[in-house]
């Protein structure tokens, strides 16, 4: 489960670092995607920690809605943490399936 919402968070995160398209989409929806992300990321690290897995991009999730109404480092950060948590939950995913 924890992979599945790595993923997901991941590419949602890579989704609002896109300039111009990101930003349009959280403005647009008055920075309710940055609330719910937040939701998505406390979730993710509730069970990253029930299932014994990487909480850095979840944590780093965290930091990046609380901080991503600042215009360009909000860009900056939702492609750092989408980079983080989509190579974690690839880690992640390849020990699951090795054993």
């Amino acid at each position: 489960m924890a992979v599945i919402l790595k993923w997901v968070s991941g590419g949602l995160e890579a989704l609002l670092g896109i300039p111009l398209i990101g930003g349009t989409i959280i403005i647009a929806l008055s920075y309710f995607p940055l609330l719910v992300m937040l939701i998505l990321h406390i979730a993710t690290l509730i069970v990253c920690k029930k299932e014994g897995k990487s909480k850095v991009g979840s944590i780093l999730g965290i930091v990046t809605n609380t901080l991503a109404w600042i215009p360009f480092l909000g860009m900056a950060m939702h492609i750092i943490t989408a980079v983080i948590l989509l190579i974690s939950a690839y880690q992640d995913g390849k020990k699951t399936l090795i054993g």
